[in-house]
């Protein structure tokens, strides 16, 4: 039997001059003692999408079943690229971590066991892709996710796309990763997560590595999405054993 979930909306975790409040609904498991937090970055080409709306695939309560495991989500907005250009979004994303740390106390959280999640371009935030290198079908235009995100197609600014890249800062340093990629998948191809992987691999640093069959982008085609959040959740638990434990 899963544990009662406890919403939190509209919490302000913080405010930038000339933008809109930066917010996030929080999802806690009723507990007692500190729990695991799973920071959850949405996707949506860094220019639409909402933390209220996951992945159509796993469902409108996808939240509530997280937090009913044992797992405080943090379900996070942050400034689209028609808003602010890289690395607003690294920054809110950073400042969302800062905010789960200062506040802990206040709502239950264990700050040594924080978690990020993304999909798609909240994947990219969260950690893996090559904004300079993306593979496929190249889209070079100013009006293209990447041109748009950046302020310029990636060639006029390779430096930029470089920082903007998470395969440019793999080190020994960097957390255990999981990779879940559809194998299907033909707008950011599973070569992304495989470069990463290498990458991360080659640098010292704990990456797994998953293709799913017949899964394109946003989990469509996959057989089992069921599966590919319970993955997700071990790989959680086995690199911090105490997660969601029950």
């Amino acid at each position: 039997m899963t544990a009662p979930v406890r919403r939190v909306p509209d919490v302000v975790y913080g405010e930038v001059p000339g933008y809109r409040p930066l917010e996030l609904d929080l999802y806690l498991p009723r507990e007692d003692r500190p729990v695991p937090v799973i920071v959850l970055v949405h996707g949506g080409g860094w220019r639409c999408g909402s933390r209220r709306h996951p992945l159509p695939v796993l469902g409108a309560d996808f939240y509530d079943r997280l937090a009913a495991q044992g797992f405080a989500v943090a379900a996070i907005d942050y400034r689209l690229s028609g808003e602010a250009r890289f690395p607003a979004p690294l920054d809110d994303v950073r400042t969302a971590i800062g905010w789960v740390g200062e506040h802990a106390a206040g709502y239950g959280l264990d700050t040594g066991r924080v978690f990020l999640w993304g999909d798609s371009a909240g994947g990219h935030l969260a950690l893996p892709a090559d904004v300079a290198d993306a593979g496929g079908a190249p889209d070079p235009g100013p009006e293209s996710r990447e041109a748009l995100l950046l302020g310029a197609p990636a060639s006029s600014v390779p430096g930029l796309a470089r920082e903007a890249s998470p395969v440019s800062h793999a080190s020994a340093a960097a957390p255990p990763v999981l990779l879940m990629h559809g194998a299907a998948d033909d707008l950011v191809p599973p070569a992304q997560s495989i470069r990463l992987a290498e990458a991360l691999h080659a640098a010292g640093a704990t990456a797994e590595l998953e293709l799913v069959p017949g899964a394109t982008h946003m989990w469509n085609g996959a057989s089992d999405t069921d599966g590919i959040v319970r993955r997700s959740v071990e790989f959680l638990r086995t690199v911090t054993p105490q997660a969601g434990a029950r």
